[in-house]
């Protein structure tokens, strides 16, 4: 149920309200002025009952929640922790008075965006992009993809049906199963033979535990499928019988339990080989550098295939099509989309006219400036990692 709005017409004659002792200078009073937040209350209350349940929080606290946690890198415990020390959060998200205590518990900011969903994360986007006003709608555009990482570790195929051991066994004590054997003992020697598989003598020991490991992991999960109702637990154990038969060089492999949808994406870079997430394409206009595109997706497309649906969200997004957009190498093969023609470097034609290929070569020399801006992406507004659980 949605909250009564508060009234803020008048304070006590004796109370100053936080719009007479902050700063109008600093960036976080400015933007609390430019968002149009009324767009946010009248888009999102369609997720609420009415005259049901408990009165939510205010939508623009959470709304703004959610942008200081992205502004700011911050997780969800911190943001609102912070909230309560900070009176620019407090005046962003629409409080009149300094309040010394936390505005709600984290995990309500997982069911809020849970409730609004993509396309209510969208909205929060396109509102940021009209606040830059005209340089949201230049005509020529820069576009590249990189890859987030999911939150697992390496993976490698020993962890995995270490893994699989760990979860039968907690099905099995969850739903009061007698396990033949837990393994409890019989793995702690394989583990230390696994720990030391790099040591040069002890390659063969390593490759031997492995296999040990797999065939235990590959008894308990029979046993549960014996074991456990038809339907029951179905999917987790279809998916351990799919990691135990897939192989070193198989496409479309699993590698993590409970991301089941990440993919191992190789982006030629020198110091990190593969990168273990999903692709995510930024498209940035040339002149001002406003982002106005940002696109999730998933498995691991060739690059020039992602244009599509980019383009189209940046349609999407802005209401205005783009001229030209100028892509890296890596998109070749397509010249245009969407009514966008698209550039990639290449020797230029004979039949260009100086005038265009001058053009042409400011274009690619902009485009450079988008890589810096997805630097600043990854390492200061969460784009580095990707903590959400998507699947399961």
């Amino acid at each position: 149920m949605l909250n009564k709005p508060i009234n803020t017409t008048q304070l006590s004659f004796l109370q100053s309200g936080l719009k007479e002792q902050l700063s109008n200078k600093h960036p976080l009073y400015i933007l609390a002025d430019h968002v149009n937040w009324q767009l946010f209350d009248d888009s999102f209350k369609k997720h609420y009952k009415e005259n049901f349940g408990r009165p939510a929080k205010p939508i623009r606290l959470m709304v703004a929640l959610l942008m200081l946690k992205h502004i700011r890198n911050l997780s969800d415990e911190s943001v609102v922790e912070q909230w309560a020390e900070n009176a620019y959060y407090q005046y962003f998200s629409g409080e009149q008075v300094f309040t010394a205590k936390a505005p709600c518990e984290a995990s309500e900011l997982v069911h809020f965006r849970n409730r609004i969903g993509e396309e209510g994360v969208e909205l929060i986007f396109k509102e940021s992009i009209r606040i830059n006003g005209k340089g949201g709608k230049e005509d020529k555009a820069s576009i590249d993809t990189t890859v987030q990482e999911k939150n697992i570790t390496y993976p490698t195929d020993s962890k995995l049906h270490r893994k699989i051991i760990k979860k039968c066994i907690a099905i099995a004590d969850k739903e009061g199963i007698e396990l033949r054997q837990r393994y409890t003992r019989t793995l702690k020697k394989p583990g230390i033979e696994q720990r030391f598989r790099n040591h040069p003598k002890n390659g063969a020991k390593a490759r031997k535990a492995d296999k040990k490991v797999k065939t235990i992991a590959g008894r308990l999960v029979r046993e549960l499928q014996r074991k456990l109702p038809a339907e029951s637990y179905k999917t987790d154990l279809e998916l351990f019988v799919r990691v135990l038969r897939q192989k070193r060089q198989d496409k479309n492999k699993f590698y993590s339990l409970h991301e089941p949808d990440v993919a191992c994406i190789s982006k030629g870079k020198e110091h990190k080989k593969y990168e273990f997430g999903s692709k995510v394409s930024i498209t940035v206009t040339q002149n001002s550098g406003v982002i106005i595109g940002a696109l999730n997706i998933p498995g691991n497309d060739y690059d020039g295939h992602t244009l599509d649906a980019a383009l189209e969200q940046q349609q999407r997004l802005t209401g205005h099509k783009l001229k030209e957009a100028f892509v890296d190498r890596g998109y070749r093969g397509r010249k245009e989309v969407l009514g966008t023609t698209i550039h990639t470097p290449k020797t230029f034609s004979n039949k260009l006219t100086a005038y265009r290929k001058n053009k042409l070569k400011e274009g690619f020399t902009k485009r450079a400036a988008i890589e810096p801006k997805i630097g600043h992406l990854k390492t200061d507004h969460r784009l580095s990692r990707n903590f959400y659980i998507t699947s399961m």
